[in-house]
């Protein structure tokens, strides 16, 4: 079936909602984020400022603030009733028109259709530091720790002692599920958590404790999340079990969000900043223009040299360097072949002015050797020939290792590496065609005209040819 939705979700700063945008322009869809709120409020008569923070998680809330949120003595709380109408509003928008959808639980809400297209954005660490500066007005060491905030699993008792921590030696795993708890009651979501031996142990003398203070009112044990409790469910009995449930009237979203935050926490970490580079898009297109720029200069000044120096033959190697540079620049831009096509980046520039390095070298061999032979008293004819067939094949010889260090660079490295690789490969292969052939026909041609004076290519004192 057609996808005719496309729904949204994205890591904490990795630009999903730009990116959302851009692809509904594309496909001339829909496009829905911010504006669903409104929506929202209206049906559900609250403001739109607590749905912005209520109706979908918020890194400002924590992992589990909606989950985890007061409940009425019917099982709902104000974030329960939201969501039912937000569910009905992403229903009513999927029926209306194609769309896509940003987040607000859509890939969840909309689960069982068959033309829903769901995507989930990563973004690179500088990228999402950057945006998280930006947005939310933090230096980036402060856009680190919201990045980088741990999942550390508690379970304490009453007087905030710790029973346990929620690591592989205490919790086997934590799955949401939905039936019935006990004998004859109704069918609900809930959690169950399993133990390790060692768990259940722990576990068990926790509860023992737990249920002889009920009438002190410390019969809970506490859940918590980096030292924050996030819930506190009561401890009816004694449990000495591989397994246990938490219930707290949850819906299908929030008992599947208690789920994945107690395993989240099995494995506790914490983000080190060993070392922090970011380049905005500003400081980064100045970079890029200043590196042409240069890359330009550097090719104007070799070509005055080698005019200077080589004469002629300095005239022949500055124009296939032109054709050379046009070669590339269209290969590179996929003109001949589209799976060559090369992003322009600072390494990828670095490649190819490189490349244009090799290509004047093997000019300059070549030209050295028709001078030798010139010097040698060999005529103009004679001297191009021999010039030629002595230096060609040093010149393949050094193209070909560093064809090679090319190869070996994109096979194993990764990233910009691959792209220098890649502008590098192609500007040696080219290099070798354009001095090896282009340069020898283009003096062979101007040789045929007659012009055969030493010094118009390079030899100071003229010699008969």
């Amino acid at each position: 079936m057609e996808k005719r939705i496309i729904t949204i979700s994205r890591e904490f700063g990795s630009g999903g909602r730009f990116i959302g945008e851009e692809v509904a322009k594309k496909l001339g869809i829909a496009y829905y984020d911010k504006n669903i709120i409104s929506q929202i409020a209206e049906k559900s008569g609250l403001s739109p400022e607590y749905i912005q923070e209520s109706a979908e998680l918020s890194p400002k809330k924590g992992l589990l603030a909606y989950a985890l949120a007061g409940r009425d003595i019917t099982g709902k709380s104000v974030e329960d009733m939201v969501y039912e109408v937000q569910r009905k509003v992403i229903l009513e928008l999927a029926e209306k028109e194609p769309c896509v959808i940003i987040g607000r639980n859509a890939d969840f809400i909309l689960k069982d259709r068959d033309d829903v297209l769901n995507v989930f954005i990563h973004g690179d660490m500088p990228e999402k530091i950057q945006r998280i500066t930006y947005l939310y007005n933090v230096g980036e060491q402060e856009a680190v720790k919201m990045i980088g905030a741990t999942a550390k699993l508690e379970f304490l008792d009453a007087d905030k002692n710790v029973i346990m921590d929620g690591s592989k030696k205490y919790v086997s795993g934590a799955v949401s599920k939905y039936g019935q708890i006990s004998e004859g009651g109704s069918n609900e979501y809930y959690v169950q958590l399993s133990f390790s031996k060692e768990g259940q142990k722990v576990f068990k003398e926790a509860t023992e404790k737990a249920v002889a203070a009920t009438s002190e009112n410390k019969n809970y044990i506490s859940i918590a999340l980096d030292g924050e409790v996030q819930m506190s469910p009561s401890v009816k009995e004694v449990i000495d079990s591989d397994s246990c449930v938490i219930t707290g009237g949850y819906t299908a979203e929030a008992a599947e969000s208690v789920a994945n935050l107690i395993s989240s926490g099995q494995l506790p970490f914490s983000l080190k900043d060993a070392e922090l580079r970011s380049v905005g898009p500003t400081l980064g297109s100045k970079a890029l223009s200043t590196s042409l720029k240069a890359a330009l200069i550097g090719i104007i000044l070799v070509m005055i040299f080698m005019l200077l120096v080589y004469r002629l033959p300095g005239l022949v190697a500055d124009i296939s360097l032109i054709a050379y540079i046009s070669l590339v620049t269209l290969i590179m831009a996929g003109f001949f072949v589209t799976k060559f096509r090369v992003t322009l980046t600072l390494p990828g520039i670095a490649g190819v002015i490189l490349s244009i390095g090799m290509a004047v070298d093997a000019n300059v061999v070549i030209f050295e050797r028709i001078k030798d032979e010139l010097r040698a008293g060999k005529s103009v004819g004679a001297a191009v020939n021999a010039g030629f067939n002595r230096a060609v094949t040093a010149v393949i010889d050094s193209n070909v290792t560093t064809i090679i260090a090319a190869v070996v660079l994109y096979i194993f490295g990764t990233g910009t590496v691959k792209n220098f690789a890649v502008t590098l490969f192609i500007g040696i292969v080219i290099s070798m065609l354009t001095a090896v052939t282009l340069t020898k026909f283009l003096l062979k041609q101007i040789v045929g005209f007659g012009i055969k004076n030493p010094v118009l290519y390079g030899i100071a004192k003229r010699r008969d040819a």
